[in-house]
């Protein structure tokens, strides 16, 4: 199956990738966060991986706050999902998996189980995920 995306479809998906990783970095440790779940996103393949690959065209994180930045994300999650499934539920798999890997990785940098802020985050993302 062939899938085309938009340029704002593509940035749906970088939006909603690359906003997953900050959610958890502001939720911890930020710096070892960003580092490690943009590693895991930088490893992502198919068309997922090309897609976030890019250059971000027009992605602006709003970063005053925790609750701005999740109103901007969460929906953006829900709404790749739901464009992914539509032209190619595989891709959706693989991008569902590739920001649940990101999420884990930047998750990792605590010490021992994730504190409550870092799974009730880990919880909205999947949530968000799982909506579409």
């Amino acid at each position: 199956m062939s899938v085309t995306l938009t340029d704002q479809d593509k940035l749906t998906l970088q939006t909603a990738a690359h906003g997953a990783v900050w959610l958890m970095s502001a939720t911890g440790k930020a710096h070892r966060a960003a580092v490690d779940g943009s590693m895991a996103l930088a490893s992502a393949t198919g068309l997922v991986g090309h897609v976030l690959a890019e250059k971000p065209k027009g992605m602006y994180l709003n970063s005053k706050s925790v609750a701005v930045l999740a109103d901007q994300v969460l929906p953006a999650l829900t709404a790749a999902m739901g464009l992914l499934k539509k032209q190619d539920p595989a891709e959706a798999d693989n991008f569902r998996s590739t920001v649940v890997v990101a999420v884990e990785a930047a998750a990792r940098t605590h010490k021992g189980e994730p504190g409550p802020a870092v799974a009730d985050m880990i919880r909205k993302i999947t949530a968000a995920l799982d909506a579409a």
